[in-house]
């Protein structure tokens, strides 16, 4: 189990994170980026998963900068709670939010090389991430909602992207997905027979299956690159 501790952006603005630590010495580093409904105890048990795989995991409070505290499940109304933040943090002034994903790999780095891996909203702040965040080896976007737009596609990743989509994914329609997959063939693209968010083991669109091996998958590449 994890604990919350308190980082500090390059701005002065301090947020909380989630920390996990492995049993032993630290392979490596994995920041953790949630989906838009916050630090929930899904994401402190994907956090929890990469420490028991040996890595330090840290996941920032990606919403602070609009409201402290959030914490959603997956109703509709957590849904339309979680759009509103994320409309709110995406309208902030460059860097926004990047700011706070950059602290939270300076704070990771104690445990080695850094890796990156974020869900839907997190996958592409994780995207944005591998393009414009220092300190990074490798980083791992899960149906990353946007990053698949002609806007998003065309930033130019520093380190080396796995990159996991869904072809039922109504949010990330497939022929995007193909179209970003000929503008970066330089990223590893695996797409599953599965839906938006099949990773989250609380929501309907859960594949036990997709998420299997999109996990093996994101561990032998992290084993690559950071570990």
């Amino acid at each position: 189990m994890g604990q919350f501790i308190d980082l500090t952006a390059k701005d002065g603005f301090g947020f909380p994170a989630y920390v996990a630590e492995p049993s032993g010495q630290p392979k490596g580093a994995i920041v953790v980026v949630p989906e838009i409904f916050g630090v929930n105890s899904h994401i402190r048990s994907v956090a929890d998963g990469y420490a028991a795989e040996g890595y330090l995991a840290v996941a920032p409070s990606t919403f602070h900068r609009a409201k402290p505290g959030v914490e959603l499940g997956y109703s509709d109304d957590d849904m339309k709670a979680g759009f509103g933040l994320k409309t709110a943090v995406e309208a902030l002034p460059a860097p926004g939010v990047l700011q706070d994903i950059e602290a939270a790999v300076a704070y990771a780095a104690r445990g080695g090389k850094v890796g990156i891996v974020g869900y839907c909203w997190g996958g592409l702040l994780t995207w944005r991430a591998a393009a414009k965040v220092p300190g990074l080896s490798a980083a791992v976007p899960y149906y990353g909602g946007g990053m698949t737009t002609p806007e998003e596609s065309a930033l130019e990743p520093k380190v080396p992207v796995l990159a996991h989509f869904g072809d039922k994914d109504h949010w990330i329609p497939i022929d995007t997905v193909e179209a970003f997959k000929k503008a970066h063939p330089e990223v590893e693209v695996h797409v599953y027979e599965a839906n938006h968010g099949f990773n989250c083991d609380q929501r309907g669109s859960y594949d036990a299956t997709a998420a299997k091996l999109a996990k093996e998958r994101t561990l032998a590449f992290f084993a690559k690159h950071v570990g």
